[in-house]
């Protein structure tokens, strides 16, 4: 077991995050807290970027590229961090610029990412345009790390594997039999079920999708979570049983959020002080309400916090005009 491969990171995040007991509606249930490992960073995509950004200090990059929606929370802490350790970066992004820029794209622009935009069929071809891009940066002497969407690569998501014991260390494990998460990329979902076989911690991984089909996003969770199995021990595979995937809860499509989650989340926020974003947390929190919260119980699935505060501020009219 090449245990040693999860050491080599840099440190960005503030870790551990909190593990927090709280209560909707008299369902009481646990979260935990990965909005608040940082705050240009914050979010879940930092621990990933620990790793990613270790291999592109070490290979002596000058530019990271990565790719994603006008509010990606990825590209905003991946440019962040970059910055921090004096890389610079480009950002290609699903979307329009904005002379107003607000949210993720405002942050994007004060640390003057390079920026290119497309349409969405432009953008399904954005992995060709972006190493024809590197090759030409190569060219020119500028050394390119391309980073996957969501920072979701093998070596990314070792930062959910190695969130696994953190966890481990925090909680009495018997209490719970599952975590539940947002997945775009599938990057978090994929860490956690790798993790969960590497150490041997019986909890079941529910991903809920908000981007690809249920059965696509299942096929790219355990495709990753196995990539990442082969560097850490090639003798492991994943347990597919311990993965679950809820499909139906983004039908509004990715950049938009249905007026029934906009109650939910609003209701959280005013109870627990909590805030979900609209393209992540707050579809999962649909989801986890729906199937794991029970009045005078307490759940026993996780809910992990994945943040996007920033992607809320581009929304905020349609969040305060729910009742």
């Amino acid at each position: 077991m090449n245990k040693e491969i999860l050491q080599k990171r840099i440190l960005l995040a503030n870790l551990p995050t909190p593990v927090q007991k709280t209560e909707l509606n008299g369902c009481k249930f646990y979260i935990k807290r990965d909005d608040l490992t940082g705050l240009e960073t914050s979010g879940n995509k930092v621990r990933k970027l620990e790793y990613l950004l270790y291999k592109a200090k070490k290979d002596k990059v000058d530019y990271v590229f990565t790719r994603g929606g006008d509010q990606s929370n990825h590209c905003r802490a991946t440019v962040a961090a970059a910055t921090s350790c004096g890389i610079k970066s480009k950002v290609f992004l699903w979307g329009s610029d904005s002379k107003n820029a607000d949210g993720n794209l405002f942050f994007n622009k004060l640390y003057g990412a390079e920026t290119e935009y497309f349409n969405l069929k432009e953008y399904k071809n954005i992995q060709e345009i972006m190493s024809k891009q590197a090759a030409e940066y190569e060219k020119k002497k500028k050394k390119v790390l391309v980073i996957p969407e969501g920072g979701s690569s093998e070596i990314g998501i070792l930062g959910y594997v190695n969130f696994i014991p953190e966890f481990y260390e925090q909680v009495e494990i018997n209490k719970f039999k599952g975590i539940l998460t947002a997945a775009g990329s599938g990057g978090t979902a994929a860490g956690l079920l790798a993790g969960t076989e590497l150490f041997n911690i019986p909890l079941k991984i529910y991903a809920v999708n908000v981007f690809l089909t249920g059965p696509e996003m299942k096929e790219r969770i355990i495709m990753l979570a196995n990539k990442t199995l082969q560097l850490l021990d090639p003798k492991l595979k994943v347990n597919e049983k311990r993965i679950e995937v809820f499909g139906d809860y983004s039908t509004e499509g990715y950049k938009s959020i249905s007026d029934d989650k906009l109650v939910l989340i609003k209701q959280f926020a005013r109870q627990t002080g909590i805030v979900l974003d609209p393209a992540y947390t707050g579809k999962a929190f649909k989801a986890y309400a729906d199937n794991f919260l029970k009045p005078g119980t307490t759940s026993k699935v996780l809910f992990l916090h994945t943040g996007g505060l920033f992607g809320v501020f581009p929304k905020r009219q349609q969040y305060l005009a729910v009742k």
